[in-house]
């Protein structure tokens, strides 16, 4: 269990250290296209992937998380897992095609047939490397996988700034969409040094099949009420509110999106080797919960005081309309802050049946939600947005924690150190604006709001809230001999 420990130590801090470079390369790729293209060549790209984006959710049928959170596993089923997962995805690939013409008619643009047919590839491309995936994450080999994350993002950023350089407008974005998971797959594939053999009957991934397929259910769920709202911006207020809206939640998810991934990613894995076991299951969640909110929270005031000053410096003034449609949505980061590290729990110990109950309660209340915030715009549905994911907030959380080794209490208490230190952070960055922001330009002020906020933030969570301990314990077990890789199939 300590070099289990260790592993999951320095996986988390590979994971976290590739994030922070994958989180820098979005917002330079986000801030330089946001400048050479135009809010409506993002809204034209938007309006497909808001709907195809239900497809994605089908490339893998969940069965890469089956295959990460089952004790064991052997090569025979990774193989067979592989082959279905290339069906899924060609199978994906033909009705993304087939629905073009459909699409292109719902928004009322002829252009959306051929962005609809390229961006059909990335299903297939995407499938080819799930269980490639799926095999590195089982071994805790997250450092490898992180380096594949940066590399492939690289790669895509630099086919789209370069569309975009030379004139092709929205095929620059179409171009990058394609590029991520082509490039992704090339690297999982050279990394994990895996070739699948051919698919066998009877190998016992009859069980994988439903835990993947309540997996892939919940996550239509998610998917529906929470991107249900472009879809309906898209037709009823036009390419140019979609792309407004698009690019707000973008800069908004980055934080909870690219800190849940890694954080995620290794504290499933590490959970899943330790359900059986509820009090070190209990410790390594909340220990990975409150370096998560830690991370977020500071993020979300950042969003809520400042976002004039983000959307000027990351985008440009042409998109200042984007800056109220920002500040509206910032709850949201503190709302997916606390909820999305509920599911590794979930997941790792078995319950996918729960997430899928609480998807069910949900969606209905987010798209009600949608439809009444509709008739006042952009700025309408992200005040509607956050309004209901605050109010479900609370329920969800006692919910989710129902006959659980993890209680409400243990969240609050986890939640109460950051909480606190980031709203007085975020009190005293405000005061600071207030006095000598006015004679600065966009990008100091912004850096020095910044900087209040952060030191302030880090001094009251390590000094005045008592957290420094929890952190020493988890630098000092960064240290130690370094584990061995492990590449059995059946073990963790």
């Amino acid at each position: 269990m300590k070099d289990l420990k260790q592993r999951t130590l320095r996986g988390g801090l590979a994971r976290l250290c590739a994030q922070a470079a994958n989180l820098l390369l979005r917002l330079v790729s986000l801030t330089i296209l946001a400048r050479l293209l135009d809010p409506k060549d993002f809204g034209l790209v938007g309006m497909v992937t808001a709907v195809i984006g239900v497809f994605d959710l089908l490339k893998d049928f969940g069965l890469s998380a089956a295959a990460v959170q089952r004790p064991t596993i052997t090569e025979e089923q990774s193989s067979t897992l592989f082959w279905i997962n290339v069906l899924v995805g060609a199978l994906l690939a033909l009705m993304v095609l087939a629905a073009a013409p459909a699409i292109a008619a719902f928004y009322h643009e002829p252009r959306l047939v051929a962005v609809t047919a390229a961006l059909a590839a990335g299903f297939l491309f995407n499938a080819a490397g799930v269980q490639h995936s799926a095999l590195l994450q089982r071994q805790m080999r997250f450092t490898a996988l992180a380096v594949v994350g940066v590399v492939s993002l690289i790669v895509g950023t630099t086919v789209a700034i370069g569309g975009a350089k030379a004139g092709l407008g929205y095929w620059a974005l179409v171009a990058m969409t394609v590029t991520l998971p082509l490039s992704s797959t090339i690297g999982l594939w050279l990394t994990a040094a895996w070739v699948p053999g051919m698919p066998r009957r009877r190998t016992g991934i009859r069980s994988m099949m439903r835990f993947g397929g309540t997996v892939t259910l919940n996550g239509l769920l998610v998917y529906v009420a929470s991107n249900f709202e472009k879809i309906l911006l898209g037709r009823f207020w036009g390419v140019e509110a979609i792309g407004l809206y698009g690019r707000a939640f973008q800069l908004i998810n980055i934080p909870t999106a690219n800190l849940n991934s890694a954080a995620g990613e290794v504290a499933f894995s590490a959970l899943s080797r330790v359900q059986n076991d509820p009090s070190r299951l209990k410790s390594y969640f909340v220990k990975g919960y409150s370096l998560v909110l830690a991370l977020t929270l500071p993020a979300t005031i950042a969003c809520a005081l400042f976002a004039n000053d983000l959307i000027l410096v990351l985008l440009g003034p042409k998109w200042k309309a984007a800056s109220a449609i920002f500040r509206l949505l910032a709850p949201t980061i503190l709302v997916f802050a606390i909820a999305n590290p509920l599911s590794w729990l979930l997941f790792s110990m078995g319950l996918v049946g729960r997430l899928l109950k609480m998807g069910v309660v949900i969606a209905p209340i987010m798209i009600g939600s949608y439809l009444i915030g509709l008739p006042y715009g952009p700025k309408g549905v992200a005040f509607a947005y956050s309004a209901v994911m605050t109010l479900w907030l609370v329920p969800l959380v006692i919910w989710a924690l129902h006959d659980t080794v993890v209680s409400p209490r243990d969240i609050l208490r986890a939640l109460s150190g950051p909480l606190a230190s980031s709203i007085l952070a975020g009190g005293l960055a405000f005061g600071v604006r207030a006095f000598y922001g006015q004679f600065l330009p966009p990008l100091p002020r912004l850096a020095l709001e910044t900087a209040v906020l952060v030191g302030a933030f880090l001094g009251m969570l390590l000094f005045v809230t008592g957290q420094r301990s929890m952190y020493l314990d988890l630098f000092r077990g960064l240290r130690g001999p370094s584990p061995a890789k492990e590449r059995s199939w059946a073990s963790a």
